[in-house]
């Protein structure tokens, strides 16, 4: 992975989506407006698709039914993403897992936002495992993807303290909530060229103002 390779993530986005698409929809509704060309889904009746397409932006369907195999349809999926020429790609909610030659394909350009702190609780499940390891702050992760699943280098996080009494579905809840906050944000950095991505696998965001603070779960005493 090349720093060059990072530059690219300016001008246009595809995003694509295999549900409800809440954080596509987080990026959609950014203020100011992200340049979204196209949504796409592998799911033809993913609802995602027709909140995109209230909001103008085109749309298409690329079912990996319809291939017999990994490579056929991320072969048509890098075809219908070309079309539209973006200078990157962000996985909202997309279920499928990629090639590597597909991730190599756009190195550098094809982001992707886990709901736990990575590196801990990659795949699936992350809020149910989070509660069982008993951890206190939990969160999520926007990363550059490579083909090893949920272990790209790390771009930004956010994190949420756990509650004593918290279930799967409101940590999760909670969890949503920084998100659809964090992803608009670091996409923007991404394609605005902010981000740099290192050989190394190293991240560099050129920001403003420089990160302050602590979290700490239970809250630290006041001295």
């Amino acid at each position: 992975m090349m720093e060059a390779a990072a530059g690219r993530g300016r001008g246009a986005i595809v995003i694509l989506i295999s549900g409800r698409g809440s954080n596509m929809l987080a990026l959609l509704d950014a203020r100011p407006a992200l340049d979204v060309a196209a949504v796409i889904s592998n799911e033809p009746q993913a609802a995602g698709l027709g909140a995109a397409r209230e909001r103008g932006v085109p749309t298409r369907i690329v079912d990996h039914r319809a291939h017999a195999d990994r490579p056929r349809f991320d072969a048509a999926l890098a075809r219908e993403i070309d079309g539209f020429g973006p200078g990157l790609i962000v996985l909202a909610g997309f279920m499928r897992i990629l090639t590597d030659e597909f991730v190599a394909r756009y190195g550098g350009r094809l982001v992707n936002i886990h709901p736990s702190l990575l590196p801990a609780f990659p795949g699936l499940h992350t809020h149910r495992r989070a509660l069982l390891a008993g951890v206190r702050i939990h969160g999520c992760t926007v990363h550059f993807v490579t083909p090893e699943l949920d272990r790209g280098p790390i771009i930004a996080q956010a994190a949420v303290a756990v509650a004593p009494d918290d279930t799967e579905e409101t940590l999760a809840a909670r969890v949503l909530a920084q998100e659809h906050k964090l992803y608009p944000q670091v996409v923007r950095w991404v394609a605005e060229g902010r981000v740099t991505l290192a050989p190394d696998g190293s991240v560099t965001v050129r920001r403003k103002a420089a990160a302050t603070g602590s979290l700490a779960s239970p809250p630290l005493d006041e001295v």
